[in-house]
């Protein structure tokens, strides 16, 4: 299951104001917090879950520089013990709402608080994509997942299937490799969207194999999943395979329903920014996977949260 540790056991004492309140603590929101605190504001994070969000949900992280592997829990950690160093508060608590009074923001948390501050970074990233096929929701966390990491070892020596063919289908299909008995990638055309080094990864894993040009018609099973019924795309042709679980990696949501529709976004949701990470309205700015761009990665989450943060510094602080 995604994790969401809501506010539990991590309550803070909030002051009524900060000058700048970043919702969200991955990598845009730490990097936006820190290049603050080096502008001379003081910054609020308020993270849903685990400091680093959801860097805490991939195995490893291959492409970070300064780093050759390192597990994404890890990094997650030190980007949290970075941040706090600076003196960057954190209150772990849901952001429910948000308003904008002009030159003041508020900004409302399921904790009952409610924070007035001049400047809003919104850093919130985006959550797995369901397939919205018949049996997903009878069957959520009976035996579908969206998070390898999270739940992989629950399938130790069983056979469960991947749903999708792009980075992140084939470096969850890769991790469960080395769980499951056997990993069975599941994808819609007949070869994957995944960089190069996972394909070929992918291909020299003896326990993974592919079922290309299918997609899901149904998820079958009793008090938890049993199989799957897989249409071919070129030939129609209907067949049920028996699997123990299945992990749905087709894309991602961004995390926007809290926002009611104060700033402009795109039609897949995303938040639209311009080249300061600024959105529609004036101290009110977006960073890492929630907004619209091409590639979605830590590096560029970072890079994001620094433009975003010293813009801010410089338009609504000196």
């Amino acid at each position: 299951m995604f994790f969401d540790m809501g506010s539990a056991g991590k309550k803070s004492e909030l002051k009524e104001y900060y000058d700048m309140i970043i919702i969200g603590g991955g990598p845009g929101g730490v990097a936006a917090a820190i290049y603050a605190v080096q502008g001379g504001v003081k910054p609020l994070i308020i993270e849903k879950a685990l400091d680093g969000g959801q860097m805490n949900l991939t195995e490893k992280i291959e492409n970070y520089p300064g780093f050759s592997s390192i597990e994404g829990s890890e990094l997650a950690e030190k980007f949290g013990e970075h941040a706090k160093e600076f003196g960057v508060e954190f209150n772990y608590s849901t952001v429910i709402k948000i308003e904008d009074k002009g030159n003041e923001k508020l900004v409302y948390t399921d904790d009952g608080n409610v924070i007035k501050t001049k400047v809003i970074i919104i850093a919130t990233g985006a959550n797995p994509r369901p397939a919205g096929v018949k049996g997903e929701k009878e069957f959520t966390n009976k035996g579908i997942s969206y998070c390898a990491t999270c739940d992989g070892h629950f399938f130790k020596d069983q056979k469960v299937a991947v749903i999708g063919g792009g980075n992140t289908a084939v470096e969850e299909a890769l991790y469960l490799s080395k769980i499951a008995k056997e990993v069975v990638i599941i994808h819609r055309r007949d070869k994957l969207r995944a960089d190069k080094i996972y394909q070929e990864r992918a291909f020299n894993t003896s326990n993974i194999s592919f079922r290309w040009d299918s997609v899901i018609e149904e998820i079958k099973g009793d008090i938890k999943v049993r199989s799957l019924v897989l249409k071919n795309k070129k030939t129609n042709e209907l067949t049920e395979e028996l699997f123990d679980g299945i992990f749905i990696f087709i894309g991602l949501e961004p995390a926007v329903d809290f926002l009611n529709g104060i700033v402009e976004l795109n039609e897949s949701k995303y938040i639209k920014v311009d080249k300061h990470m600024q959105t529609n309205v004036k101290g009110i700015y977006a960073v890492g996977d929630v907004i619209e761009k091409e590639l979605r990665q830590v590096v560029t989450s970072v890079a994001e949260g620094a433009i975003a943060a010293s813009h801010a510094v410089r338009e609504y602080f000196n």
